[in-house]
């Protein structure tokens, strides 16, 4: 671990609360068809994580999303990988690594919904409440924060840090 972080949540703090939140979702979504939809590139760890903790089917997809800000589409949700599984009918899950602004994941929510999925919810891994502009439920919540720039478990600055077993905040993100 570089010396310009310190440890916010260890790999052992994050099993036990990946393995608490598949035991939840497996309860909720019993005899439910399950669709997780992993957000690219951050929730991959965790994704993977947590589908192995659930104890029912479930099936796994991911997007990406790309936000283009300029003064013709300010803040327009464009996904740069879109789902493979047709979402309506469905029960969808949507795993992400955090939730910050809520902007992202309140338009990929709506434009599930609009594809007539059955049900749209959200885990995240962190939901951090700092900035958030725009209101969005996070259901399954692995652990709550107000601040910090938070690296690791997926979790990046600058495609760097992803790798790395435990979450870190990031002392100085201009350093890194």
């Amino acid at each position: 671990m570089p010396s310009a972080m310190s440890p916010v949540f260890t790999p052992q703090e994050i099993a036990e609360r990946v393995a608490q939140l598949g035991a939840r979702i497996s309860r909720e979504y019993a005899d439910k068809d399950l669709l997780l939809v992993g957000v690219l590139k951050g929730a991959f760890v965790f994704l993977a994580d947590l589908a192995r903790s659930l104890t029912i089917p479930a099936q796994v997809d991911f997007v990406r999303l790309s936000s283009y800000q300029d003064k013709d589409h300010p803040g327009e949700l464009v996904f740069s990988r879109d789902l493979e599984l047709d979402p309506r009918g469905r029960h969808v899950l949507v795993v992400e690594d955090i939730v910050d602004t809520g902007r992202s994941m309140s338009k990929l929510m709506a434009s599930l919904a609009g594809r007539g999925a059955e049900s749209v919810r959200l885990c995240a891994l962190i939901d951090k409440t700092e900035r958030r502009e725009v209101h969005v439920e996070v259901d399954f919540s692995g652990f709550r924060l107000s601040q910090g720039f938070l690296v690791g478990y997926g979790l990046d600055f600058a495609e760097n840090h992803r790798c790395l077993p435990g979450v870190y905040k990031l002392l100085n993100p201009k350093d890194a």
